[in-house]
């Protein structure tokens, strides 16, 4: 399933892309797309019944915001350097353990929302991103298959990041990570049954319409269900949460000098096989 949130900022609705391209109405089934309907297999169950009947509302999207798919995000989890092509076009060293630093989760916007470039940024950079949902409790799992069977869906996820504040500025990788709007999230959240392998998807990225990322899954250093037991180790993990597995090589830092970071009027699509597609314009803040 193909699950949305469309509407007003802080007032979507739930609701669901179908098989034919029309999208559906789910509020008079669910309340919302969140991690205690992830968790809820009765809930899931009767999404699926409610579309295999054909009698959900179909709502016209013609002009109609697409929000983030998930409401109530617990915490994003981030994941650095996770991909092989990524690290060498920065001359980084592959990391022997995954790096792990967090965005807050008031960073997700909508997928076609504006984002905003930080005031007195000049490294604004960009990053297209697998981004896995969490649909079960998640403590000391044992096994990558077992990280696997606690993934709820996938999303796209667009970790703008501002290179100056993260790496000059002294400190964790935070500062750089956490301005306002910095964590584009959509279109749909695909349930994990519709991704049978998430180390088979390509991730692609342009800014004012050049193909800029070209990239799979398939060059992560640490796969998703990897990724999954491993933050396992250090943190619980809730239906909800949400961590974003990394970028491949592509980003702006990763350009010879001068390298082409974001400016006000940019605008920037992403899109990851199977996932959907995003397209943001960049204003100042």
């Amino acid at each position: 399933m193909k699950l949305m949130r469309v509407g007003t900022a802080g007032v979507e609705k739930p609701a669901l892309l179908g098989d034919d391209g029309s999208l559906r109405d789910l509020s008079g089934v669910v309340g919302d797309i969140d991690g205690a309907l992830l968790a809820d297999e009765t809930a899931l169950d009767r999404i699926r019944a409610a579309a295999d009947s054909g009698e959900l509302p179909r709502l016209d999207a013609t002009g109609l915001r697409i929000g983030p798919p998930l409401a109530r995000i617990g915490k994003i989890v981030c994941i650095g350097l996770n991909y092989h092509d990524h690290a060498r076009e920065t001359g980084a060293e592959p990391p022997a353990e995954p790096v792990v630093f967090f965005k807050a989760a008031d960073t997700v916007v909508g997928p076609n929302d504006t984002v905003l470039v930080p005031r007195a940024s000049v490294k604004t950079d960009w990053e297209v991103e697998l981004a896995v949902v969490i649909g079960r409790t998640a403590r000391y799992l044992e096994s990558a298959e077992d990280g696997l069977a606690h993934v709820a869906g996938y999303a796209v996820a667009h970790d703008v990041s501002e290179r100056e504040f993260q790496i000059e500025r002294g400190g964790t990788w935070d500062k750089g990570k956490n301005c306002e709007t910095f964590n584009p999230l959509g279109p749909w959240l695909v349930t994990a049954d519709e991704v049978p392998d998430p180390q088979d998807l390509s991730l692609k990225l342009w800014v004012n319409g050049e193909l800029k990322q070209d990239g799979t899954t398939a060059e992560q250093i640490f796969p998703v269900g990897e990724v999954v037991r491993y933050v396992s180790q250090f943190m619980t993990l809730y239906p909800g949460d949400v961590i974003n597995t990394g970028t491949p090589a592509g980003v702006a830092m990763g350009h010879p000098e001068p390298k082409p970071y974001l400016r006000a009027g940019d605008v920037v699509e992403l899109e990851i096989s199977g996932l959907g597609r995003q397209r943001q314009e960049f204003k100042d803040a």
